[in-house]
Order: structure tokens, then sequence, then C-alpha cells
């Protein structure tokens, strides 16, 4: 239990971690992974370059200096950041780690203002954090559907859009596969040898298909953009895994999941808006849904580039056409308008449980568009391709 004393100063400590949260974050990591290189075997490369795993380390630092006072606000953001470290693999023995470098960076960049008083809170105030994180995870990892990475093997590779495959694994003899919760993703540890990569490299992918009996099947989108070369990992798994391939994968994970107690009532509509690959965990969402009460109000949106870039056509079309009251909206943004708050408006109700998944520009967009429109947070739920916490608004103020 942190003294009054501690709780003052971090409390005080808010208005400079708005202004210098990312900063400080961006130098920790920096630090960090340069002298422990061997949690490069954990941490995305590319989110650090992107700036995205800064920005949300900083988004959770600040909200909790801002309920250090009961820390169990935050419990939601720890459940759902505990779910990516059980499907890494981050482990209790990594936390001391975090917390020493987590105060070099607070020194380096405050300088003469992070005064001993502030250090010292700090170090207390992150054991305090730290502590509910691996309480939380250790509940996570006693329940997990097999311990640590398994082996996989690739049973089919099918193209569902120009620049998707869908992959399905069965595991070597032994592993039964768990039941699939809609919305969940499996974690995939590879070790792509491009540019002379050393490390592992380790991508949440989402799962597809509730239906387990041929394996798990998920769908790898391949990562470009007009200036950079193709992902590390996707580019792997698109060029150099094929059938008979083994991968290895840590159990399920997620906590983006339907309202289970709205899924046989025909009340509230199901809206299912996806960008790009983000219709892989909806997918799964839809097919449940179909499965257990094809009657209730569906609202189909999705969202691609271009025809040749939209995943699934042909298997969203199926579950879609067992569906009794369904609204579908194809968007190709190569030729029609991005969806924007009068979309929402005229196709949305208000009254609607909305599922929201694609790239985090998407994700903010669509969330601030609904919150406009009065949506209730509680109606809106959501999975970003990318860290979460950078989606979530704590005050943290934005550098140009």
């Amino acid at each position: 239990m942190l003294s009054v004393a501690t709780r003052d100063i971090i409390k005080a400590t808010v208005p400079v971690l708005e202004e210098h949260g990312t900063e400080i974050t961006t130098v920790f990591y920096k630090m960090m992974l340069s002298e422990h290189t061997e949690l490069l075997n954990i941490f995305n490369k590319t989110n650090q370059t992107k700036g995205a795993q800064p920005t949300a380390l900083a988004t959770t630092v600040l909200a909790a200096a801002k309920h250090i006072d009961d820390l169990s606000v935050l419990l939601p953001h720890v459940r759902q950041i505990g779910q990516k470290h059980r499907a890494l693999q981050i482990k209790p023995e990594h936390y001391p780690i975090v917390g020493e470098y987590l105060l070099k960076a607070i020194s380096k960049v405050l300088g003469d203002a992070a005064t001993p008083a502030i250090i010292n809170a700090w170090g207390e105030a992150y054991g305090e954090i730290a502590d509910v994180f691996i309480s939380v995870e250790k509940t996570m990892y006693a329940t997990e559907a097999w311990p640590a990475w398994k082996p996989f093997t690739v049973v089919e590779k099918e193209r569902v859009a120009s620049d998707v495959y869908q992959f399905t694994v069965k595991p070597e003899a032994g592993l039964v596969v768990p039941k699939i919760v809609p919305g969940q993703y499996i974690t995939v540890n590879t070790h792509p040898t491009r540019e002379n990569n050393k490390y592992d490299a380790l991508r949440h992918y989402s799962i597809s298909s509730i239906d387990t009996t041929n394996g798990i099947k998920f769908a790898v989108r391949l990562e470009t953009t007009e200036n950079n070369p193709a992902g590390l990992v996707s580019e792997f798994l698109h060029d150099e895994v094929n059938i008979g391939d083994t991968i290895k994968l840590s159990a399920p994970a997620g906590d983006f999941e339907l309202d289970e107690k709205l899924v046989k009532q025909n009340e509230v509509p199901l809206v299912l808006l996806a960008s790009g690959v983000g219709v892989t965990p909806l997918l799964s969402m839809l097919e449940y849904q179909v499965n257990n009460n094809p009657e209730r109000p569906i609202i189909w949106i999705q969202s691609s580039k271009s025809q040749e870039t939209e995943a699934f056509t042909k298997h969203v079309a199926e579950l879609l056409a067992q569906c009794k009251n369904v609204k579908r909206h194809f968007i190709h943004t190569n030729v029609h308008e991005r969806i924007n708050a009068d979309f929402l408006k005229t196709n949305v109700p208000s009254h609607s449980d909305v599922y929201i998944c694609g790239s985090l520009p998407f994700m903010q967009s669509m969330i601030d568009n609904l919150k406009v429109l009065e949506h209730m947070n509680d109606t809106i739920h959501y999975e970003p391709f990318g860290p979460k916490m950078t989606t979530v608004d704590v005050g943290l103020k934005k550098k140009n």
C-alpha cells in the first residue's frame, strides 16, 4: 500500500507525464533494448519504429498516475494488456527490468527536475503497478489452453484476398485444440532471416473461424506501405511458410468478444464494422451469431481498398445468406467515399451493439464518429491492429 506522501508525489507528476510521457517511454525502450537485447525476441520492432508502443506505454503510465489512489479503476485495461503479455509469454521476471529502465528514462528526460523524491516515489509506484499486472496475468497463465509455445503444422494455405492468406494449422499429437471464443487471436513465433535478422519475431493474428474441425484458422495480410518493404513476419508467412511446414503458437488470447447476453435476443442489432483484414475476428463473430441465432438483426459493414483486397468475400456471402434480417455494405475506397459520421448516422442505429476492427487510424476515426453520434461507450467494442492503449484518451499530449 503506497503512502499518502508517495501518492501525492505521483499525482503531482501528472502534468509532466502529459507533456513528456511519450518522450520518456521512447527513451525507455531505446535504453532497455540496447542493453537487454534478449528482449528483442519479444518486443515488436515495427511498433517501436512507428511509435505505437512508446505511446501505448506512456498512456498506461499516465493512466496509472491519474488513478494511483485506486488502481482497480484500470483493471479492464490491465486485463486487455495482460492478454497480450500472456500471449507473448512475458513473465514476472521481466517486470524488474522494465522498472529499472523506466526510472532511468524518467531521470534522463527530466534531468534536474527528477528529484530523488520523485524517483523513489515512482519506484514504489511501479512496484505496486507491476504487482497488479503480475496478479492478473498469473490467473491467465493458469488457465491458458496450453503452456508456452507449441508446434503446429500448416495443413491449408488459402488466398482470401489479393494480399491476405488464411492459414489452417493443426497441433502435433497430444495437444487438443480448445474451443475458440469468437474474436480471439493467436500469437505466432517465427524467426525470419531477412536483413540478417537475429531475433524471434512474434505477431498476433485474429482467428477467422470458431470451427476447429480441421485446425485453427487465422489470416495474415502482407504488410506493405508505399515507401517500405513488406512486413518482416507477414512476408515470411506469405512467401516461405507452406503446407507441411511447422510454426510455433501460444494459446488463443483476447478480450474482444460478443456480448453473450445479446446473442439470443433480437431487440439490439449487431453491427460488425471492419476495415481490410480487420474483417477476420468479425467473421468468427458472424459465424457464431448465425450458428446461435440467425434471426437477430445484423448490419455488416466491410471497407477495403478495392474489390481485389476485400477479404473472405465468398465466406461472408455464405454466412450473410443464412441471416434472416441483414443489411450489408461493402465499401471500396478506390471508388467509394470512406466511412464517415454521415454514413454511420444513416446506417448504424443508436441502440446497436457495435464491434469494430481495423488499423489504428480507422479505429480511432470510427470511435470518434460514434461518440459524436452519442453511442454509449459500453456499446462500442473494438480491437485495433496495434497497441490498444494508443486509442485510449487520458490526456497524453501528442507531438506534431
